[in-house]
């Protein structure tokens, strides 16, 4: 793989299969976030022109915002370290072993969770699910220092196997001479002419650096290029599953390098509803424009007009004056309603919450949960794809680099390995918390009798639980802690009751030894 020329050659070699996807990725980007994916040539001076609409820009921000929340929620997990079933059987045999080791693996995952909030890749992770929506392609790489940086699909190529895995990936970089590091200017110094070589580098001259990433046996090898020679020392090796880079899509298709992106499926909706809101924004600039026609023949003077305050006497006829109407409103009022079925196909395409509640005076919460629950489950397919190109690698190399950094211990190969628990997997958990409550409110008019003998509230109270994603160690009690505090209350009551028993038997006894003794006293009297 790495002999294939320079990797200035194989990019731009690789760029023209790129071409299609990044204009159709531009094309989205123009009618939602012109910044996020800009033209060729633009750069920080450009001044981006601004769409007629702002549907498509709260679109992709809201949905990115649902995404980043669903797939990596704040202060909680989005992955769990399992262990296989052989190695969870072996434990199951001695006594408090499972729960020491599932211990353990709790503290593994919130000491990972705490480094990721630390680094602050959550905004790298909202600006890398902006680009999937409008691009459907998005580049993470992950370097050994820490944080995530996030490259567009403009500035890297890549390509795939059959399987859809990434074999050979580009990134290029272009920076100024000046703040590119000692080594690279030295290797590069005799590419500048005289000029530059006596007075200093020219401080606009700029250097293009290829980073290449490519597998060969099983493992993901990289080295780097300044201007097309190879820098010493820049090779890389790591893992497969554990690579520093992350090629994600937004869609998988059989056989092509990229994917595409969720806006492209709407973009006949964008387009139409870009066109009306612009033509229906000029007919109203033009409508509310106040314009008097004066009769050229008449007794009132166009200057008396233009010239008189408000409130003040001008001699004239009124037939002479006339304001200028443009007599659209017909026409303007079928644009407004087209526009307004546009808004309303795209809010529920984007998962907007205008989406979620129809128009109506009562309208229930239970209809508003099962919308919203509607609108959630068509992006199964997504979380299904995000979870394994996206959350896992990226946990994955994560755990990596805080092995390497000795920030965490290095567990044994295939003993435990982490599990996303968020995305799809919690869109079951919600399906079923439903199927739950279904289930309790139809067996509700039975009475607490009858759900008392035939229910186990124990099991019901831990099912909920785990389709709520909560830890219940410590928070629910156990079956053990129940016996215990069943024989520790039935042995205080037999202690009461033998105490009551006492109390009963003392005056008893003390009734009895009274009579004795006036017994035995009356015959003495006598």
């Amino acid at each position: 793989m790495e002999n294939q020329g320079t990797c200035q050659a194989r990019y731009e070699l690789l760029a023209t299969n790129r071409e299609v996807y990044l204009e159709r990725a531009r094309e989205g980007s123009k009618l939602t976030i012109p910044t996020l994916i800009p033209a060729s040539g633009t750069g920080k001076h450009t001044n981006y022109p601004t769409p007629y609409q702002g549907v498509g820009a709260r679109g992709v921000n809201n949905l990115a915002s649902k995404l980043l929340l669903s797939l990596f929620p704040p202060n909680s997990p989005f992955f769990a370290m399992r262990v296989d079933d052989f190695t969870a059987d072996e434990l199951t045999q001695e006594d408090g072993a499972r729960a020491k080791v599932d211990e353990q693996l709790g503290k593994y995952e919130r000491s990972v969770m705490q480094s990721i909030e630390d680094s602050g890749d959550r905004s790298a992770h909202f600006e890398a699910l902006k680009h999937l929506i409008v691009g459907g392609n998005v580049l993470l790489y992950l370097p050994k220092d820490g944080g995530t940086r996030v490259f567009p699909l403009s500035r890297y190529v890549v390509t795939r196997d059959a399987m859809g895995e990434m074999i050979e990936c580009i990134i290029e970089e272009e920076m100024a001479f000046a703040s590119v590091a000692e080594d690279i200017r030295e290797l590069i110094a005799d590419e500048l002419n005289a000029a530059e070589a006596d007075n200093g580098p020219d401080p606009k001259a700029t250097v293009k650096l290829h980073t290449k990433f490519y597998l060969e046996n099983d493992k993901i090898k990289s080295y780097q290029e300044a201007n097309g020679v190879r820098v010493p020392q820049s090779e890389g090796t790591w893992p497969k599953l554990k690579s520093p880079v992350i090629a994600l899509r937004w869609t998988r298709i059989d056989g092509e390098d990229y994917g595409r992106g969720y806006v492209e499926e709407y973009l006949g909706d964008l387009i139409s509803l870009e066109g009306l809101s612009k033509a229906l924004l000029e007919g109203s600039a033009a409508a509310a424009r106040l314009v008097f026609l004066v009769r050229p023949n008449g007794v009132t003077r166009a200057k008396d007009v233009m010239s008189a305050e408000n409130g003040a006497a001008v001699s004239g006829a009124m037939d002479d004056v006339q304001a200028l109407q443009v007599n659209k409103q017909a026409d303007m009022s079928v644009a407004e309603r087209q526009i307004g079925q546009l808004i309303e196909r795209l809010s529920y395409a984007f998962l907007m919450n205008s989406a979620v509640q129809r128009q109506g005076e009562r309208v229930t919460a239970e209809e508003v949960r099962y919308m919203a629950g509607e609108l959630e489950d068509a992006l199964g397919g997504v979380y299904s794809i995000l979870s394994q190109e996206y959350q896992l690698p990226y946990v994955m190399r994560v755990i990596d680099r805080l092995t390497r950094q000795k920030k965490l211990p290095s567990l044994p190969d295939g003993v435990a390995k982490p599990t996303i628990v968020t995305g799809l997997e919690a869109l079951g958990r919600g399906h079923d918390l439903t199927k739950y409550d279904m289930l309790l409110k139809a067996l509700a008019p039975l009475g607490p009798e009858v759900l008392g003998q035939y229910m186990n509230v124990g099991d019901y109270i831990t099912r909920i639980g785990t389709a709520l994603g909560i830890d219940l160690d410590g928070l629910v009690k156990t079956q053990e802690q129940l016996e215990k505090e069943r024989a520790e209350a039935q042995q205080q009551q037999q202690q009461q009751m033998m105490a009551q028993m006492a109390e009963k038997a003392v005056p008893a006894v003390a009734k009895e030894g009274s009579e004795a003794v006036r017994q035995a006293v009356q015959p003495q009297e006598g």
